[in-house]
């Protein structure tokens, strides 16, 4: 008695064999009629996000640098035997550096000017108009339009 063959080696059989050479040049082919997308005119400018990033580094990295280094701190002070320091306060320490950092973080970017001079040392007046421009962001795009006009 003759066995039935499975379908998947039937389906097998049918399907057409196609070269690799055939298979990439389809691709190239088909990659060639790709319509390119129309560059974005919205978004940060590059020397935006480089002000951004120094003013970032300084007032989130340095706090959170610090809430790391109070663990090693307080570690070699306790093995050490200089102080006997309870766990609960390096971590409320550390907290607070960490705390610090997030709130340098927020300050970094609302604080950096949007002008292609740099503005004054803490930005502290460009706050208000990046909060402006960052509630903007967060609008449907028809929002923003009918304001506009």
């Amino acid at each position: 008695m003759k066995k039935k063959q499975s379908k998947k080696k039937i389906l097998n059989k049918k399907k057409k064999i196609i070269s690799e050479k055939t298979a990439f040049s389809n691709i190239e082919n088909k990659s060639k009629t790709v319509i390119k997308p129309k560059p974005s005119t919205s978004g940060i400018p590059k020397y935006v996000a480089d002000r951004m990033a120094r003013r970032i580094f300084f007032t989130a990295g340095i706090p959170t640098i610090m809430g790391m280094s109070v663990f090693i701190v307080s570690y070699f002070i306790v093995t050490r035997n200089i102080a006997e320091i309870p766990p609960s306060s390096t971590i409320a320490i550390s907290a607070l550096f960490f705390l610090l950092g997030l709130a340098g973080l927020s300050f970094g970017i609302l604080s950096a000017s949007w002008d292609k001079e740099p503005g004054s040392f803490f930005g502290i007046e460009n706050i208000p108009m990046n909060i402006e421009r960052a509630k903007a962001a967060f609008k449907p795009a028809t929002q923003n339009y009918e304001e506009k006009n």
